[in-house]
């Protein structure tokens, strides 16, 4: 198969390669409800040493820089209580944490989770996390830019591999918040 965005040597549905997916993110694609199918994610073997955005578009594709998105894990606190979420903005913008996610969080601090946290609770590794199979009940917030792109290249939950998502999949996804300004030039 061709992959729709960048230039790959390896392009497979997602439900066709559930053994190189971590475990969550496996089963969000076995039970994947909505309306885009299943197999229109797909996964793109890529090489773990190019993972970073920069050499990545670099060495697959410099258009993906406008195609990509990043899935950041946030922590907002308010009175001892701690509510994580997930924040996917354009590779181009960084999340407004402390304005838009704090606000939305109805936290009085808002900031990026630790390593340990992200990669403990979400069971995917660092570099590699994607909105696709977080943990039930967590608020996903999505950037309206990373709805409106026809593909969208984002983590797999691996460093190695990435996903090629249909935009308007983002907004379908368990907990998701479509929001405008999330992700700041």
């Amino acid at each position: 198969m061709r992959a729709p965005i960048g230039h790959f040597d390896t392009a497979t549905p997602a439900p066709d390669c559930l053994d190189v997916l971590v475990g969550p993110v496996a089963d969000a694609v076995r039970h994947w409800t909505g309306s885009v199918p299943a197999d229109q994610l797909v996964h793109v073997d890529t090489d773990p040493q190019w993972a970073d955005t920069a050499v990545f578009v670099e060495h697959y594709g410099r258009e993906l820089l406008e195609q990509s998105a990043n899935c950041v894990v946030v922590a907002g606190k308010r009175g001892g209580e701690t509510t994580l979420a997930a924040c996917v903005v354009l590779s181009t913008t960084r999340v407004d944490v402390n304005g838009v996610v704090r606000r939305r969080l109805g936290a009085r601090k808002a900031s990026f989770a630790a390593m340990d946290t992200a990669v403990g609770e979400t069971g995917m590794e660092y570099g590699g996390i994607t909105p696709i199979g977080l943990p039930a009940g967590w608020p996903v917030l999505v950037d309206s830019a990373v709805v409106d792109l026809p593909y969208v290249l984002v983590g797999s939950g691996r460093r190695r591999g990435k996903l090629l998502v249909p935009g308007k999949a983002f907004a379908e996804l368990p907990g998701a918040v479509v929001l405008e300004g999330l992700g700041l030039a």
